[in-house]
């Protein structure tokens, strides 16, 4: 069984405050959630703690770990036509279908490119490697400070297909069964994806990888 504090998202998140300047006095475990073999997922922390100046920091934190999140380019071989992979599954925090990239926790994997190959090919079973993968942020970004240590490694890869291989990726039934994962993908043409996306990190993502190649 795990504990907290040898868990990686544990240390990564101690470590960020303590090079940030934070006195981290005291860690109460409020509650804990955990995978089968006992790896801990989420953790909700009571804290005492104090900003480099000596205020108080609100005291509640949740714990998740970092993300990886990798923009699918396919272009056609035939006329060069670019086309985004999405994953589309049901999010119970809205109660809504959405259209997202490729993406998934790194829990205690310590190689976000490693996670990155690994998502890609579960989520979508198309098989990269990680000298495809480009980076788009030099730090991590973080998706609620407020609340959550979650912090996002952005990546994008383009994989030249033929039509018929591009298309071959719509409606494909993927995910990892143990972890109660239903996804379908889905082919959108990359000018027309923006508007299926209702997460802010798929968008940020979007917007990232348009920059980084105009």
């Amino acid at each position: 069984m795990e504990q907290l504090k040898d868990s990686l998202k544990y240390q990564q998140w101690s470590e960020t405050l303590k090079k940030n300047g934070v006195d981290l006095r005291n860690v109460e475990e409020l509650s804990l959630t955990r995978k089968p073999n006992g790896e801990i997922i989420f953790a909700k922390l009571k804290i005492d703690a104090y900003s480099p100046s000596g205020e108080k920091i609100l005291p509640i934190v949740l714990l998740r770990g970092h993300f990886v999140s990798v923009l699918t380019c396919l272009i056609s071989k035939e006329t060069g036509k670019k086309y985004l992979l999405l994953v589309k599954q049901f999010r119970v925090a809205n109660g809504a279908i959405s259209y997202e990239h490729p993406a998934g926790m790194c829990d205690n994997e310590n190689n976000p490119l490693k996670v990155a190959v690994k998502e890609v090919k579960e989520e979508t079973g198309l098989e990269i490697t990680a000298d495809q993968l480009v980076q788009l942020n030099d730090k991590l970004l973080y998706s609620s400070a407020g609340l959550l240590d979650e912090g996002g490694y952005f990546y994008y890869c383009e994989i030249s297909l033929s039509e018929k291989e591009i298309q071959a990726f719509q409606d494909k039934i993927a995910g990892a069964e143990n972890e109660n994962e239903f996804i379908q993908t889905h082919i959108a043409p990359i000018d027309e994806a923006l508007p299926l996306m209702n997460s802010i990190t798929s968008q940020l993502l979007y917007f990232l990888y348009k920059e980084k190649t105009s």
